[in-house]
């Protein structure tokens, strides 16, 4: 009998405790991906130029990057490639495949990462668009952003692939991919075809002139990589009408619009409820001036109920607009058949969210992949319209404010008659 008890208590005991520890199990998130960072350097011929506070752009880059491995957070990710910095031949063939990495995306060795790039000579062509792919495939895929920063004193010398190109076509994999460039000669072809890479893949261009200079723009650069990693928006597909859209909720989206297009999503608002949207649009290659960008908001029937807009004339890189709607009330005969109900169902008002461009390309400007278009979306309580216009009590001291009036003139005019009376007198 004792035995018995015993036995009954352990097995009522493990079960509460298997109670208690299940909910706790399942509500374990797992950990979070940390930040992955690859620095593409090049490392071509040209990189001998000693026009860098007297020094050669590779012996400022070397550096730099040391500096930035003796500071980069522990949490961080990091992973090193070069280009052009193995083939010494003048087989074009053969240096346009020269790209390697030299330390894998990981946990940092600091020292291991440090010699492997001080061992770096300049040496051959500049494939940058085959070691911007081959970079995108070191960090690999995840729901997080990766970062790649790509730093070079010139132009490629191996398309195809344009370096352009293809960071137009990592985009548009939808692979969470950042693209920042770093440019070391002050070269305006240099500069434009860095510029494209970066605004293709919502990246930044710096024209680094010091050693100084180029260290503290890759710090920020690394440091932001943890800031911004977690942030990845979701890849979406709009479609050419509303009735097939995909149904968004709340959050961040990123998707791809042709030129001149109109592209749909749904979103479900019910009663007592407000939709705030916004949209950004990068000009991520080369238009014609004068464009803009519309954000509609219309009822399933295709009645437009809101719309925000935004023009521009070739200044801008990017085009937002925003909206705000609010879900009416039902009407008395919906608002009577509520209060019949014993539970009430509220079915939400699914609204359309229209995007649409006035882009144009210019002659030779490719059309595909779309422009990049990135889509913010909330739903939040409604915030209460204002009343009217009411003086309430301000009718007294508009009643007020009448009879002094009446008083001061009929006062200023028997003063005024008094005064011309005793003038003419005198």
């Amino acid at each position: 009998m004792i035995n018995f008890r015993r036995s009954t208590a352990v097995l009522l005991g493990l079960l509460a405790t298997t109670a208690l520890a299940g909910p706790a199990q399942a509500d374990e998130e797992p950990a979070p991906e940390p930040p992955r960072v690859e620095l593409v350097l090049d490392v071509s011929g040209s990189m001998r130029a000693a026009d860098i506070d007297g020094r050669t752009r590779i012996a400022v880059a070397q550096q730099a990057f040391n500096d930035v491995v003796d500071a980069l957070p522990q949490e961080t990710q990091l992973g090193i490639r070069v280009l052009g910095a193995t083939y010494r031949g003048k087989d074009k063939k053969v240096g346009c495949q020269d790209t390697q990495q030299i330390v894998p995306v990981g946990p940092v060795d600091r020292s291991a990462a440090k010699a492997a790039v001080a061992t770096l000579r300049p040496t051959g062509f500049t494939p940058v668009g085959l070691a911007l792919r081959s970079a995108a495939q070191d960090l690999g895929t995840g729901a997080t952003t990766r970062r790649i920063v790509l730093i070079t004193d010139g132009e490629d010398t191996c398309a195809p692939p344009d370096p352009c190109e293809v960071a137009r076509e990592l985009a548009a994999q939808g692979t969470s991919l950042v693209v920042d460039t770093l440019g070391l000669a002050p070269d305006e072809k240099v500069r434009r075809q860095l510029l494209c890479i970066a605004n293709a893949t919502g990246g930044t261009y710096t024209a680094a002139q010091s050693a100084e200079e180029l260290t503290d723009r890759i710090k920020q650069l690394v440091e932001r990589a943890g800031d911004t990693h977690t942030r990845a928006p979701t890849v979406v597909g709009g479609t050419n009408a509303c009735d097939s859209a995909p149904l968004l909720a709340p959050g961040v989206y990123a998707d791809r619009e042709a030129f001149s297009e109109h592209r749909y999503y749904r979103v479900p608002i019910r009663p007592g409820q407000e939709l705030r949207a916004s949209v950004s649009m990068a000009l991520d290659r080369a238009v014609n001036r004068d464009y803009g960008v519309l954000l509609r908001a219309t009822a399933a029937d295709g009645r437009e109920l809101v719309r925000g807009a935004d023009a521009g004339s070739g200044r801008a890189d990017v085009l937002s607009a925003g909206l705000r709607w609010s879900a009416t009330a039902d009407d008395d005969e919906d608002a009577a058949e509520t209060e019949e109900s014993a539970a009430p169902v509220v079915e939400p008002t699914t609204v359309c969210l229209v995007v649409s461009n006035s882009f144009a390309p210019r002659p030779g400007t490719a059309a595909n992949p779309g422009m990049p278009v990135e889509l913010t979306i909330d739903v939040v309580a409604a915030a209460p319209a204002p009343d009217g216009p009411d003086l309430g009590r301000g009718w007294v001291l508009l009643a007020l404010l009448t009879v002094a009036g009446l008083i001061t003139g009929l006062l200023a005019g028997l003063l005024t008659r008094w005064w011309v009376a005793t003038w003419r007198e005198n």
